[in-house]
């Protein structure tokens, strides 16, 4: 807005020099040239008459000056006619002389002294914003991680400095432009005064025609001309005293990062205007930063660069999400995403007090608090909830009597709206303290742990799954993947929270609890950094996937998630219990409670989670059934191999019997060429000699 008003002043001092040259040449031609003086007069009232056809931006409207002009017009058109008739040769000289001194003197005066000041002034005030806007962009690439206190020092003094000039020099730049619309009029008037004195005092032939109304007006004429001076100087003494006070001020406001302690930081915006650094992304692994003014809109986000004539639609932020982000080794910088999740833009801010006013006013912004009469004041009661301690009530029923209704209880298996639980909910929870929930000072997890530095408890890892990329889809290049085979495959985008252990996983008043200490720990502790992830849902468990590398970084088995809830109001938060069989006593169970935000998307998670787990317990029967069938042939087909080799032993021994009944007959062997006649398992016998004869009365 700034800009925009200089924009005006310096169009409406190009507007004068442009008028003032032209008045210069037509007063010049009247000094140089006698012969023309009657064209000359006539030029100069014409343009005199065209005054209020000029468009000046700040001096369209003067009726006073419009006046005056069109009637110093009429007296030089009375005037000129009489020139040819009453003119000397001798008195040429002193007309030159009078119309030198009186009427070329001031307008030359103006022209070389004034005007050439203000483009001066310009080029002065226009290097000053160049060196600023270089040691604003030499500072917001310090590192925070290797910092040198030694050029920090140096460029924090040059951001001062340049910061200091500038503003000096456009107080004064603004300050000779405020006196350029009083010295316009000064500079047009009193040419024209000497002008009419010399014709005056010339032209003694014709003195009956100057009236003594014409002596009335031009002394008239002469007395506004001293009443704009002393207003004038009135007006550059106030404006003097307007920039000493400014420069006192606004010494501290030099400083590119100020101290939050003098200047605190306002939670409570619905709108906010600055400068912002946005990064572009000008190739694979390679961006820029450019810097630009950013300010909100209702619930949009607008920039608008230097040179334009209105800003730009940047984003939607109604239902946006914002957190601090780690980029390029810079400082305060913050993400903002859409509601689709579909843009997101990275910002930098100048000092740490903007970075956290734009993240509150955007976070505001987002709860739509701005549609309201007094968003403000709505802003601060709700920022005034968030910034309640985190101890919990003596009365668990009391605290949550007035935040949302009440919780019928049902069996096991029924789950309505968003919530699940494996358990069943007793109605004499209701009768539980809060520390029965969730107990006191728990400590609160605000990030991800990588599974590569730290193993989550309850969470199986083996050797090949540890760090390996996961495909949301379900597709691999090689071999089958094991997602492929599952039934259930939902992928959501969702930001980490926090984490804490809690006592009880049979009601969902222990999600919504953790949600209501977590977000006052983060108010509090003002840790607005928050992990974006895919949350991949499928039978088997829940993962969060990392979007950049698709690595998983945790794992929930999905029968240890025995229960799940969105958060009444807000329905971007929703949370899961996860039950395990480790902790910080090894000898029981414990249970934690993950807390996520997700874009408007938690009914639709539980719903899928919910889905996932029905599927798991059919899936289970399915398996236990075909197990218990796998056991019942198993048994069969061991009793029909019992039942064959019982008759393949029964088949045997009857052989056997035969066998020894045969070989127990008496030899009849006669003279006569008869002869015994030896079966087929006697002659064996035969071949095998003692040692099988031996073996087959062994068996039998």
């Amino acid at each position: 807005q700034t800009r925009s008003l200089l924009g005006v002043f310096e169009e409406d001092a190009a507007a004068i020099s442009n008028y003032i040259n032209q008045l210069f040449q037509a007063m010049h031609r009247i000094y140089d040239a006698q012969n023309e003086l009657s064209a000359a007069t006539h030029l100069t009232s014409k343009l005199l008459k065209e005054y209020e056809k000029q468009r000046f931006p700040l001096g369209g409207d003067d009726e006073v000056m419009t006046s005056t002009l069109q009637q110093f017009a009429k007296v030089i058109d009375e005037a000129s006619t009489c020139i040819s008739l009453t003119l000397l040769i001798s008195c040429h000289a002193v007309l030159s002389t009078q119309l030198a001194d009186a009427m070329m003197f001031p307008i030359s005066q103006f022209k070389e002294r004034d005007l050439k000041e203000i483009l001066t002034l310009k080029e002065v005030f226009q290097i000053a914003s160049n060196d600023h806007d270089a040691a604003i962009t030499r500072y917001s690439r310090l590192s925070k991680r290797r910092e040198n206190e030694k050029i920090k020092a140096e460029v924090t003094e040059d951001v001062y400095t340049s910061r200091k000039k500038q503003h000096q020099t456009m107080m004064h730049y603004f300050c000779a432009l405020n006196t350029l619309q009083y010295k316009k009029k000064i500079a047009m008037l009193e040419p024209l005064l000497g002008y009419m004195q010399a014709q005056i005092s010339f032209f003694k032939m014709g003195s009956e025609n100057l009236t003594e109304q014409l002596e009335e007006f031009l002394t008239n004429i002469g007395t506004s001309v001293q009443n704009v001076r002393r207003e004038m100087e009135c007006e550059v003494e106030n404006m003097q005293q307007t920039i000493e006070d400014l420069e006192v001020a606004s010494e501290p406001l030099y400083l590119p990062d100020p101290d939050t302690m003098k200047f605190p930081v306002h939670r409570n915006l619905t709108r906010k205007a600055g400068y912002l650094n946005a990064r572009n992304k000008t190739g694979l692994v390679s961006s820029s930063w450019e810097r630009q003014f950013y300010f909100t809109q209702g619930g949009n986000l607008m920039s608008q660069a230097r040179g334009d004539v209105a800003g730009g639609l940047v984003m939607d932020i109604d239902n946006c999400s914002v957190m601090a982000v780690d980029c390029e080794d810079r400082r305060y910088c913050f993400q903002i995403t859409s509601f689709d999740g579909k843009k997101s833009s990275i910002l930098q801010a100048e000092s740490k007090k903007d970075y956290e006013e734009w993240i509150c006013t955007i976070n505001n912004i987002s709860k739509q608090i701005y549609l309201s009469e007094n968003p403000e004041e709505i802003a601060a009661r709700v920022n005034q909830s968030a910034l309640e301690a985190v101890t919990p009530s003596p009365s668990f029923q009391q605290r949550h009597e007035s935040m949302r209704p009440t919780v019928q209880s049902r069996p096991p298996a029924a789950r309505t709206s968003s919530t699940g639980s494996l358990g069943s909910e007793s109605a004499a929870l209701f009768a539980l303290s809060l520390d029965s929930l969730v107990a006191p000072e728990t400590p609160i997890q605000f990030d991800i742990i990588s599974p590569v530095s730290e193993d989550l408890p309850g969470q199986a890892k083996s050797s090949g799954q540890l760090g390996r990329r996961t495909n949301p889809f379900g597709e691999s290049g090689g071999s089958k993947s094991e997602t492929e085979d599952l039934i259930l495959h939902q992928l959501f985008i969702v930001r980490f929270l926090g984490s804490m252990e809690v006592k009880s996983d049979e009601s969902p008043d222990v999600v919504y609890e953790t949600m209501r200490q977590i977000l006052a720990a983060r108010a509090i502790h003002n840790i607005f950094r928050m992990t974006e992830s895919h949350l991949l849902v499928t039978c088997d468990c829940l993962k969060l996937i990392d979007p950049q590398t698709q690595v998983t970084r945790l794992q929930f088995p999905l029968p240890s998630v025995v229960l799940y809830a969105t958060h009444q109001e807000n329905k971007r938060l929703f949370g899961f219990v996860l039950r395990t069989s480790g902790g910080r006593v090894e000898s029981r169970q414990t249970s934690v409670c993950y807390i996520f935000e997700s874009n408007n998307e938690g009914e639709k998670i539980c719903d899928s989670v919910g889905l996932a787990k029905q599927i798991a317990l059919h899936a289970e029967l399915d398996r236990k059934a075909s197990e218990k069938q796998k056991e019942i042939d198993r048994v069969k087909e061991k009793q029909q191999k019992e039942l064959n080799k019982q008759k393949q032993i029964e088949k045997d021994l009857e052989e056997q019997s035969r066998l020894i009944a045969a070989s127990s007959r008496p030899n009849q062997s006669s003279g006569e060429g008869q002869f015994v006649v030896l079966s087929s398992s006697q002659s064996e016998d035969s071949d095998l000699g003692e040692d099988g004869k031996k073996k087959r009365e062994s068996e039998a």
